[in-house]
């Protein structure tokens, strides 16, 4: 048995996530740890929302309300949907704790007694207006690059390109609208990032298995040369820096120590046993998931952090790294009410719906669209035609022919002998796949279980020897039963409502994995009444498509 320690990428507080981010990070998490769990393994799997930057501070203000109190909501908001799409954090935890304040000045303490920390004075945008520094998103006005009317101080939208806020055109306070704005000196952090290349890249080559996008975001970080980067800003809401009065931590430096902090939060002072190497961390796999757009700070800024402190932390094994999940080859956008968030996902239809559709079709070796069309056809195909009419038809054809009771026998042949062989071959393959986090490898090889049981039943066809030999249809019958709780454990890390109900067919437990050599078809007790559960899935119609494309902006024709 293996100590795993799983985080995702936290969730940012302001506002619900979309489809996108549920697949980029937290459901992937959610998918391995079960799976680690049902193989026998010591897992916790830590989340947390991020809540400090800009963002939080302007997304409070829309909604008229202080900063404290927003977070608090939104944060409830995001935990309620996690839970009720079945996420299975061991914890779900905030960054703005007061574990996470503590560790953050205690890092920045660390790395300025190891010389990684200079004070420097720079120039930053002041609104005369607002009477404040502005940090970079903060700022609004003309990309140089594009034309672009409406980039931020940090980023373009509309082109993608890294912005500082004096690049822009007409810059003006995003607060206010003034543009009666000036530069100013201000003193800040800087995390001296150049000085620390040549241990992170050390790190980073020590790691040859990770994911190739990874690793390429990695090298490219690395390749270009590692910048000495502000850690601090110009906000109110934050964790206080030390020394210099007004300011507060960078975002990005105080969000992946949330991980240890949120561990804290959990687990009090045993939290150092997941992550300090000296105190019991050292056999510890740990295992990250995000998608790209966060993998170079937690490749290569994170790894500076923790390697400045001189301390020794617990740093990344294996860090799963997907692409973007689209909406229609196009932006998810809260704002211009474009894409499906998980609330409203769930009140359309229940969760592992949604759960088994975007993990079978994850983003892994490239950005991914999703289309409501292609939800359908998922949907209706895998899940109601297959796995759902797998079930349907064994339990009721044994309800009317063995009054609901698993049957007693008959010796199986040569059929049942090959769906073992089979059934362990496929068995083996989807393991190998989720140990490898290769999701769509591994649900593609699931569906492949789920068919072999309704070939089986075609084949072997009991509604025909029942009326020849009723023995050798009562062994079919109980062959094709057993693969019922089967599919309950296999389906479990996916789609674990369903696992549920699978399982409570028989009163059996949806945990655990089958073991190699074990003999599947022969795990239920003979002689037991069970009652047919209610349909598994219902397919969605071509009705259902066209309401939720208009509702959602989906582009038609």
């Amino acid at each position: 048995m293996a100590r795993i320690l799983i985080t995702s990428a936290l969730p940012y507080i302001n506002g619900i996530k979309h489809l996108g981010n549920l697949v980029g990070s937290m459901l992937p998490a959610d998918v391995y740890a079960r799976f680690m769990r049902a193989r026998g393994h010591e897992v916790l799997a830590i989340c947390a929302t991020d809540e400090h930057g800009t963002p939080a501070e302007l997304a409070a203000l829309k909604a008229g309300k202080d900063v404290a109190t927003y977070c608090g909501e939104q944060h409830q908001i995001q935990k309620d949907a996690g839970d009720a799409f079945g996420l299975s954090f061991d914890h779900f935890g905030r960054s703005s704790s007061a574990q996470n304040h503590q560790l953050t000045q205690h890092f920045a303490a660390k790395l300025k007694e190891n010389g990684y920390i200079a004070e420097v004075e720079e120039e930053q945008i002041y609104s005369l207006a607002d009477e404040r520094f502005l940090p970079d998103r903060y700022v609004e006005g003309t990309c140089p690059n594009c034309g672009f009317e409406k980039a931020r101080g940090d980023q373009c939208d509309n082109c993608g390109k890294l912005l500082d806020p004096t690049d822009l055109i007409d810059p003006y306070s995003a607060l206010s609208g003034s543009k009666d704005i000036e530069r100013r000196k201000t003193t800040h952090y800087h995390l001296l990032q150049s000085k620390l290349e040549g241990e992170v890249r050390a790190w980073v080559d020590a790691h040859p298995d990770w994911p190739v996008l990874t690793k390429s975001i990695a090298y490219k970080w690395l390749d270009e040369g590692l910048r000495d980067r502000t850690i601090t800003r110009d906000l109110f809401w934050g964790i206080p820096v030390p020394g210099l009065e007004g300011k507060v931590f960078y975002v990005w430096f105080d969000a992946p120590i949330a991980y240890i902090a949120a561990t804290e939060e959990h687990l009090g002072a045993d939290y150092k046993t997941w992550w300090r190497e000296d105190e019991g961390a050292d056999d510890v796999r740990y295992v990250q998931f995000m998608g790209k757009d966060n993998v170079a700070f937690h490749t290569v800024s994170f790894p500076c952090t923790q390697i400045g402190s001189g301390e020794p932390w617990k740093k990344v094994d294996t860090l799963k790294s997907l692409n973007w999940l689209t909406w229609y080859g196009g932006k998810f956008s809260t704002s211009e009410g474009r894409g499906i968030f998980m609330d409203q996902a769930l009140e359309l239809l229940p969760a592992d719906l949604w759960r088994w559709y975007l993990m079978a079709n994850a983003p892994e070796s490239d950005d991914t669209a999703f289309t409501l069309e292609a939800f359908q056809q998922t949907v209706n195909k895998d899940l109601a035609d297959v796995l759902g009419n797998f079930v349907n038809r064994i339990v009721r054809f044994t309800g009317s022919k063995f009054d609901g009771v698993v049957p007693d026998g008959g010796e199986p042949g040569e059929a049942e002998v090959q769906l073992q062989q089979d059934l362990s071959d496929k068995i083996a393959a989807y393991t190998k796949h989720l140990e490898a986090m290769e999701f769509r490898k591994a649900f593609a090889e699931l569906r492949g279980l789920w068919v072999l049981g309704n070939e089986y039943l075609q084949s072997a066809a009991p509604w025909a020897a029942f009326k020849e030999d009723e023995d050798k249809a009562a062994m079919i019958v109980r062959t094709a039963l057993n693969l019922i709780p089967l599919y309950a454990q296999l389906s479990a890390p996916v789609i674990p409502h369903t696992a549920d109900k699978l399982a409570g067919v028989f009163g059996t437990d949806a945990q655990g994995w089958p073991g190699e050599g074990e003999a599947l078809l022969d795990r239920l007790e003979r002689g037991k009444t069970f009652e047919a559960p209610p349909v598994l899935f219902k397919k969605i119609e071509d009705e259902q498509v066209e309401e939720w494309a208009e509702k959602f902006g989906a582009p038609r024709g």
